[in-house]
């Protein structure tokens, strides 16, 4: 836990890393943060992410006698969702099922990415918890329902965050969902980290990344395809929005919002732009990163199924010249 006063004070090990003047996967390879005598992590055991106390960190950098930290409990310490689990006598799994409560999302703080809440707000909780009825399962009222498409990736994220060699058959036990939905959502989710992460540093191969989050190689190999995906989204990202700003400033568009990008197959990155002002050439706009931009005729659903371009005629045109052709020339074919 980070005891009281002393978030400011909170390290990743990225910021480790960064202190001794060396990439986070050379640090990691070296294990510099498992020699003798290193402090032991503030985050609970078992977490993903490691959190250090600087002032620990320093004086052992120092070659300084490392200094205890606070052993007494007090309502201003942070506690991780391990942490708060226990607390209140759930599993770790559980947690995320009732974090999403008013008085502990009001609370919620977030340190070196890791979700945390106030030791008083968890004990404040319980103390309301417990003068309720509980369900006969011991889970909130409703635990069973469906969940919604929106909130399917925020639920899902703590289980992962909890035990990186989940399967899709605890994720449907935990959140009531098909296990196709569960499998997908797992995909995602792990195919952005692995990307992240590679953003973070580009020395690491998908596979060097998977293994650094704790993902057994044989339930990502979807996703190491599919982060590579990601990662060329991210470098398209800007050029996407160039496009949208060209197109809004046309009247084409109400707003300048940039599209969403979409992966209809793990290894391929397309995005729609709908067309949504009254003298909008054609109801949609389609960037495929294999063959750039095309028409479409429909604004509700732009994008074909499966990974097979429509072929031109009846409403599709092709644009301008190559994948990313400057905005001005993508709008003058537009109006040829």
């Amino acid at each position: 836990m980070i005891r009281a006063g002393r978030r400011d004070l909170v390290r990743t090990l990225a910021d480790l890393a960064a202190q001794q003047g060396v990439r986070l996967h050379t640090y990691l390879t070296a294990n510099r943060h498992l020699v003798d005598g290193f402090p032991a992590p503030i985050s609970s055991a078992g977490s993903r992410t490691r959190l250090y106390d600087g002032e620990q960190v320093d004086a052992f950098l120092r070659g300084q006698p490392i200094p205890p930290l606070p052993t007494e409990d007090h309502d201003q310490d942070l506690l991780d969702r391990r942490e708060c689990a226990d607390l209140l006598g759930l599993s770790p799994l559980s947690w995320s099922k009732y974090k999403s409560h008013p008085l502990l999302t009001e609370h919620q703080v977030t340190v070196g990415g890791v979700e945390h809440w106030p030791r008083a707000i968890v004990n404040q909780y319980q103390a309301r918890r417990t003068t309720k009825t509980q369900a006969p399962s011991g889970r909130p009222t409703r635990s069973g329902d469906q969940v919604p498409r929106d909130q399917l990736l925020p639920l899902t994220a703590p289980l992962l965050d909890a035990a990186p060699t989940i399967t899709a058959a605890r994720v449907t036990e935990e959140l009531g969902v098909h296990r196709d939905t569960a499998q997908d959502a797992l995909l995602r989710l792990r195919a952005e980290r692995i990307a992240h992460l590679m953003l973070s540093d580009p020395s690491l191969t998908p596979d060097q990344s998977a293994a650094a989050l704790g993902y057994p190689a044989g339930q990502v190999r979807r996703a190491t395809v599919r982060a590579q995906a990601v990662l060329r989204a991210h470098r398209a990202a800007p050029y996407l929005a160039d496009v949208a700003q060209a197109v809004h400033q046309a009247g084409w568009t109400a707003t300048a919002a940039a599209p969403d990008v979409q992966y209809p197959a793990d290894d391929l990155v397309v995005a729609a732009l709908v067309l949504d002002g009254t003298s909008a050439p054609a109801p949609a706009l389609v960037w495929d990163e294999r063959y750039g931009w095309r028409t479409a005729t429909s604004r509700r659903h732009p994008l074909t199924k499966g990974a097979v371009p429509p072929p031109p005629g009846d409403g599709i045109r092709y644009l301008a010249q190559g994948t990313t052709p400057p905005p001005d020339a993508l709008t003058a074919a537009l109006t040829a």
